[in-house]
């Protein structure tokens, strides 16, 4: 194990919860109730952004007039996302780790480094996820943080730097992030992490996420234990 390496930070939907493409569904339909048919295919690059950011992007190609793109505006569709997500996320029973995630978690606390998780989400969403897996509850991760807790989401460092700040660590070069989108990617790089990885168990192929030159490109969390030895 690399012993200079303190911190592991993972993304949540796509990279350690399986994501069955139920966040673009209700991306879609949070649209639609307002008149905008986007189809999911648009919605999938923008998969990592916080999300009342990815609605603006949306809105900014679907809404011919921009006066209407207010920040009340943006905020009902939210609410509207918020919602079915809570929905969705409080009564499937298809809410599930992502193979390996809990194995690598194991893994890595045993070897005495610290867990977090950062997400896109709000984090109403985000509580009802973890929750429902126990991760914080029970030791499995050591930090959550959502969007909406920092000035900025993603590809801004902040969720990284707030995790760093409770963890006591200074150099990001003891800090590694994982995700699935071109922001999680572009996050760990402009936090100065020693690796920032991408992964192909959510939104980005592995051909989507070459161009943004990830450190790793990896196709199953347990690849995490072997880029670490």
């Amino acid at each position: 194990m690399n012993n200079e390496v303190k911190l592991v930070v993972f993304d949540i939907a796509g990279t350690t919860v399986k994501d069955n493409g139920e966040i673009a569904t209700a991306f879609h339909h949070a649209l639609l109730e307002k008149g905008y048919d986007v189809p999911e295919e648009k919605i999938y690059p923008l998969m990592g952004y916080k999300k009342p950011e990815a609605i603006r992007m949306m809105l900014e190609v679907f809404e011919p007039d921009n006066s209407k793109i207010t920040e009340q505006y943006i905020n009902d569709i939210h609410e509207r996302f918020v919602a079915l997500m809570i929905e969705y996320y409080s009564t499937t029973t298809a809410l599930q780790a992502l193979p390996n995630a809990e194995k690598v978690f194991t893994h890595l606390k045993e070897s005495g480094l610290k867990i977090g998780l950062d997400t896109g989400f709000s984090n109403p969403i985000t509580d009802v996820i973890i929750d429902r897996l126990g991760w914080l509850k029970n030791g499995v991760v050591d930090y959550v943080v959502s969007s909406n807790q920092v000035a900025a989401g993603r590809p801004q460092p902040f969720m990284i730097q707030k995790m760093m700040a409770a963890a006591g660590i200074d150099d990001p070069k003891q800090v590694i992030k994982i995700g699935d989108t071109e922001v999680d990617v572009n996050e760990g790089k402009n936090a100065g992490c020693l690796y920032a990885i991408g992964i192909t168990t959510g939104a980005f192929t592995r051909e989507a996420l070459e161009p943004y030159d990830p450190d790793f490109i990896i196709d199953d969390l347990a690849e995490l234990i072997s880029i670490l030895a």
